[in-house]
């Protein structure tokens, strides 16, 4: 090939340069653009050429390694071009090229730094081209980031620029975002067309049944006519308006009434008739409930044949975790089913089988997901020793790692009297004190030196009993780790107001249900005057129970519309990977003998 591109006359390769870039101006400077030649010719003719032409040049070839998906190789490229010594359209462009590169590195923090750079202040006077291409590398980051408001922010000052297929993607980009806010965030900012977008946000969640979220948006597209969302309607809404035409008037629950999961069983049924109860006093068309003993049905088989006699649209249930594990196992299923358990194979199930439960893995996953907006990076973590910790342990592993999180190292915590020695070996304070005792034996005299910690800690992930959280956050201190901050899963909080408990575990942040966080809940309220047992742990089964009933009518929604999020009593719900319904928590405080709930984390 090097043999072929000598003879190549000095004439061509101006043509070539010119081909790469846009019309300079004075000071702005020329735009790289992607010639018809390959990339080894590129950089091969950049090495040959002075340094300017040999800037655009590279760049050119690691814009075009990027297209081709080739990642590391546009990188490397990357880094041979000094950007100080580019002309701003250069610098503008490289800088563009950077944070899309750090994005598929996992890396929105230096995408986001590389988006910063001065030049970045003319980039109005770019071609619309490279103006969309930068301001969708900003939108993408922040998203990355998880600063969700003003990553649509962005993409709503985008929307203008755009047109055909592009603006469409985008409209449902924006929603995308703005849905997944929560109901605090979504207040309105000065920003016209922004604050439409959020009001349509609003007014959407605040509906609790698909006939109200329809009504709603009919209003607000009559109300805004002029508005661009209400022009040009995301796909998700339009796909709505048919999902709820669809209605359902008979639901199975199927629970057991009997043997050890009775009491389980028993708070998810008075949480899913305490929903149904409050959506007949508000008027709304609610389905006949039927309820099925899942200890007398003999077989899968028969309960689904006498559910199709009796009418039955929708199966909520079963609870255990082996006929949950048979219809996994099966190739289709005659009713659409919620399950309310998991199964524990990895095995992707029927089409008509959606998965529900409070699994302890969506906890670890939420506070690796709280840990990292938070800015930490390297974790330790304490589990209890068993299966249970091992599963928790494996949840949040996965997800920290996936994130770029490091996990420094972990113990399973089993017999108190080891929790002490457990937790010196987390933060070394062992070799501390050999170093110190070392220096002693050295010097022949005792030496004044407390023992000190590794200091490369920037959080602990805690999985325990609210009886071993009280005794670790004290052992912490203790061994001179109180300053390290410590997020944990919700089996910590027993939901019972304990002050002498909670200063035992002053400072701890923990994921939690919405239901035992927010007591002045209207259903909780309702349910509890009547089952005083739901202001407690069991509260999270009520919690469920209810969700179940507002997931019933919304399960073609969560499938068809891939980012709809339902903001319910046991957390923010969404469809996940082999229909499983994926929880997202809020989070609160052990601060001063309180539960103090903390800020959502979305910016």
């Amino acid at each position: 090939m090097i043999a072929r591109l000598r003879p190549l006359s000095f004439i061509c390769f101006a043509g070539l340069l010119a081909a790469c870039s846009s019309s300079p101006s004075s000071s702005l400077g020329e735009l790289p653009r992607t010639p018809q030649a390959s990339i080894d010719q590129l950089l091969q003719q950049a090495a040959n050429s002075p340094a300017e032409q040999a800037a655009l040049l590279r760049l050119s070839a690691a814009d075009a390694a990027y297209k081709q998906n080739d990642f590391s190789r546009a990188y490397s490229i990357l880094e041979q071009v000094a950007l100080e010594g580019l002309k701003p359209a250069q610098q503008i462009f490289a800088s563009t090229l950077r944070a899309e590169l750090e994005l598929k590195r996992n890396k929105p923090q230096a995408a986001l730094r590389a988006l910063s750079h001065p030049s970045l202040d003319r980039l109005g006077e770019l071609p619309i081209d490279q103006q969309i291409r930068t301001q969708q590398a900003r939108a993408n980051a922040l998203q990355a980031d998880g600063r969700i408001l003003a990553a649509a922010k962005e993409r709503v000052f985008i929307a203008p620029l755009l047109n055909g297929s592009a603006a469409h993607d985008n409209h449902n980009s924006i929603w995308s975002l703005v849905s997944s806010l929560p109901l605090a965030q979504l207040e309105p900012t000065g920003d016209t067309d922004l604050d439409g977008w959020l009001a349509l946000a609003k007014t959407f969640k605040k509906s609790s049944t698909l006939e109200q979220q329809q009504s709603a948006i009919d209003q607000w597209v009559a109300a805004n006519a002029q508005h661009p969302a209400a022009v040009m309607l995301p796909q998700a809404l339009v796909d709505l308006k048919k999902i709820s035409a669809q209605q359902i008037n008979q639901i199975a629950l199927l629970l057991p009434q009997d043997g050890q999961l009775a009491s389980v069983a028993r708070a998810l049924r008075d949480g899913f008739m305490a929903a149904h109860f409050q959506a007949q006093q508000s008027t709304q068309n609610t389905p006949e409930i039927r309820v099925y003993d899942s200890t007398r049905i003999g077989s899968m088989d028969n309960f689904y044949n006498q559910a199709k006699a009796d009418g039955v649209q929708l199966v909520i249930g079963p609870l255990e975790k082996n006929l949950v594990s048979q219809l996994n196992n099966r190739e289709q299923l005659p009713i659409t089913t919620l399950a309310l358990n998991y199964s524990e194979s990895a095995h992707e199930g029927p089409a008509q089988l959606f998965q529900f439960g409070l699994a302890a893995e969506d906890e670890a996953r939420e506070v690796s997901r709280r840990a990292w907006s938070d800015g930490m990076r390297r974790a330790v973590a304490l589990v209890p020793s068993g299966d249970w910790g091992n599963r928790v342990l494996a949840a949040f592993r996965q997800h920290w790692e996936a994130q770029g999180g490091t996990l420094i190292a972990a113990e399973h915590v089993d017999q108190p009297v080891e929790l002490a020695r457990q937790i010196a070996d987390l933060f070394q304070l062992r070799e501390s004190e050999s170093r110190g005792q070392a220096i002693q034996e050295t010097l022949g005299k005792s030496v004044a030196a407390a023992p000190s910690r590794r200091n490369d800690i920037d959080f602990i992930f805690l999985a325990a009993t609210p009886q071993q959280a009280q005794q670790i956050k004290p052992t912490l201190a203790f061994q001179y780790a109180g300053d390290v901050p410590v997020y944990a899963t919700s089996h910590l909080y027993s939901g019972i107001y304990n002050q002498a408990q909670y200063l035992d575990m002053n400072g701890i942040m923990f994921c939690e249900t919405p239901w035992l966080l927010n007591v002045n809940d209207p259903l909780r309220q309702q349910a509890s005057s009547q089952w005083p047992q739901a202001n407690g742990s069991l509260g999270r089964l009520y919690a469920m129970g209810a969700d179940a009933y507002q997931l019933a009518p919304r399960l073609s929604q969560l499938k068809a519309i891939p980012d709809t999020h339902l903001q319910g009593l046991s957390g923010t719900l969404r469809l996940g990977h082999g229909q499983r319904i994926e929880r997202q928590l809020p989070w609160a405080e052990f601060r001063d003998g309180q539960v103090q709930a903390l800020p959502d984390r979305l910016n």
